[in-house]
């Protein structure tokens, strides 16, 4: 409601986020968020002395982002419409400029800067936490808290390659820029640091993971999901190495052996229970906090961010001028399946008549307040970072590409009767009726098979122009089927962008007026702008950007 929008300014604008630490990473924020000057008079290294197991478990509580990168990547997406009536507005210029795919300026919640910031700051707390763990000889005892640190900076590092570089390519990222891979922390004041390539940065990840997995322990973690436990460690090595792909597609194995950690023998009962959220009240905010819930089952990692993200793609008006809207949902999103349709789902995503957004309700807004007189504090979202449900979808990708399409089904089937009200399973040829080649009886009605988008027809099948080999017919068809599925699956969680960047789909920036769709803009599979620029303040202090066109 456009109440509120006046909400959100009174306790949003201006407002400064807060993180508690046990240190201040002063040294690596000059060099790598800011110009160095504003430190030059300050201590480099004025952390606390982190020297006993209890302040090591304790630091990396902060080894985990304070910000998501949904804003961003939803909006980059080709789940995000321009509406074109005149009295629909952005929540704020950060959302317009990223759904208009610009240069992003904006310093506030869900930005570019804030996500670049926060993910070094998290880097930094598990490399300090590494480097103290070495200087008191790598106790057996604090094996599990190395674990948890590498996995750590992995992930962050993950977040920033994927967002504001191009997507790892076998033949290009060894050239193209990646981000500066922290392994140390700094005690000199601006140090100079190169971005390297996009192969450096995935090597170094999937060294910190390969060394980490063996460590992983829950014992001391108080509340495992909000933190790297074992499962959500090996759903992240798993969703890796679905994007690491190698030529000789070897990557593929690791992906089914490490979603098996996950899934363990029996899938369909680590999957989230959509029927009882969707026997819930409709109401947003109570499905949306079902959904992130710490007790829910397929819920592996979670995080707290500061964000206005649930109100931007919730029910309100405050940002509605780019959203995903029921034009993007009836013809693409969540169009028909071979498992059901959007009238079919056990979580079933509502339309709203007044405002133009079809919302699916997952990352409810809670507040911490600091004037409660006032109602004034910070807004948070609960970001699920890891789920059962996407490692499914992404163990049937990979079977998928080793042609192990009896498996790939098995996964699809289970994930479908899950999400759907659906008792049958889909075979082989289902799909291939489904997604394959269009046929059309004598009258031009289409009988069997699904036309690729175009500019003029939607539909969920886009092509696809991956650097990696992808066999026409059936291998293609499931790749549709599980880019569909996983669309539908990871709404508003801005995981759909990182598809669009691996399957070098191309998508159209369109303004909807009705039943009037006009085409801005597009962006096609060798675009620079795939890669989100960098902060406006790490180019000042000269970092080299990414380049445009």
């Amino acid at each position: 409601s456009s109440a509120a929008s006046d909400v959100y300014k009174r306790q949003i604008l201006g407002m400064k986020k807060k993180h508690i630490i046990l240190y201040t990473a002063a040294a690596i924020c000059t060099a790598l968020c800011t110009s160095c000057s504003d430190y030059l008079d300050k201590m480099p290294d004025n952390r606390a002395t982190v020297d006993t197991e209890e302040k090591i478990t304790s630091l990396l509580v902060s080894a985990y982002p304070n910000s998501h990168y949904a804003l961003i990547a939803e909006m980059s997406s080709d789940n995000t419409d321009k509406n074109g009536l005149s009295s629909y507005t952005a929540i704020n210029k950060l959302q317009e400029q990223a759904a208009l795919w610009e240069d992003i300026t904006e310093k506030e919640m869900d930005s570019p800067y804030d996500l670049w910031n926060d993910c070094y700051k998290a880097i930094a707390s598990a490399n300090l936490a590494l480097q103290a763990i070495e200087e008191m000889g790598t106790p057996s005892s604090l094996l599990p808290q190395k674990g948890e640190a590498l996995m750590c900076r992995a992930y962050a590092h993950w977040v920033l390659t994927n967002i504001f570089c191009l997507n790892y390519n076998s033949q290009s990222s060894t050239t193209d820029l990646g981000i500066p891979y922290m392994t140390e922390s700094e005690s000199a004041v601006s140090p100079h640091y190169s971005r390297g390539t996009v192969a450096e940065d995935y090597q170094r990840m999937a060294d910190d993971i390969e060394e980490a997995l063996p460590l992983m322990n829950d014992e001391h973690l108080s509340v495992p999901k909000y933190h790297f436990n074992r499962k959500a460690a090996y759903a992240f090595a798993a969703r890796f190495y679905l994007f690491y792909v190698q030529k000789d597609k070897s990557n593929y194995d690791k992906v089914i052996q490490y979603a098996g950690e996950v899934l363990g023998n029996t899938p369909a009962e680590v999957l989230r229970d959509w029927a009882t959220i969707g026997a819930k009240e409709s109401n947003n905010s109570v499905r949306a906090k079902a959904y992130a819930d710490v007790k829910d089952r397929a819920n592996l990692l979670l995080y707290s961010t500061f964000s206005v993200w649930a109100r931007t793609y919730g029910p309100y008006k405050t940002g509605s001028r780019y959203t995903h809207n029921v034009t993007i949902a009836s013809s693409e999103s969540c169009a028909d399946t071979p498992w059901g349709n959007r009238e079919e789902f056990y979580f079933r995503i509502p339309s709203y008549p007044a405002i133009p957004k079809v919302i699916m309700a997952k990352m409810a807004e809670y507040m911490e307040l600091t004037d409660m007189t006032n109602g004034i504090g910070y807004l948070h979202v609960m970001y699920p970072a890891l789920t059962t449900d996407e490692i499914l979808l992404t163990r049937a990708e990979a079977y998928a590409m080793k042609g192990e399409y009896d498996k790939a089904l098995a996964d699809l089937n289970i994930w479908g009767k899950a999400f759907y009200e659906s008792t049958s399973d889909v075979t082989v040829e289902d799909i291939n009726t489904f997604y394959g080649t269009p046929v059309y009886d004598s009258k031009g009605k289409l009988i069997s098979g699904m036309e690729y988008y175009t500019s003029k027809v939607a539909t969920p099948k886009k092509r696809l122009h991956p650097d990696f080999t992808v066999a026409a017919g059936t291998q293609e068809n499931f790749i549709h089927a599980i880019l569909h599925a996983r669309r539908i699956l990871l709404l508003h969680e801005g995981k759909r962008w990182f598809d669009i960047k691996r399957y070098g789909i191309e998508i159209y920036r369109r303004t909807v007026l009705g039943s009037q769709i006009t085409i801005t803009d597009e962006l096609k599979t060798d675009d620079p702008r795939r890669a989100i620029q960098l902060p406006q303040s790490v180019i000042n202090a000269g970092m080299e950007p990414n380049p445009r066109n």
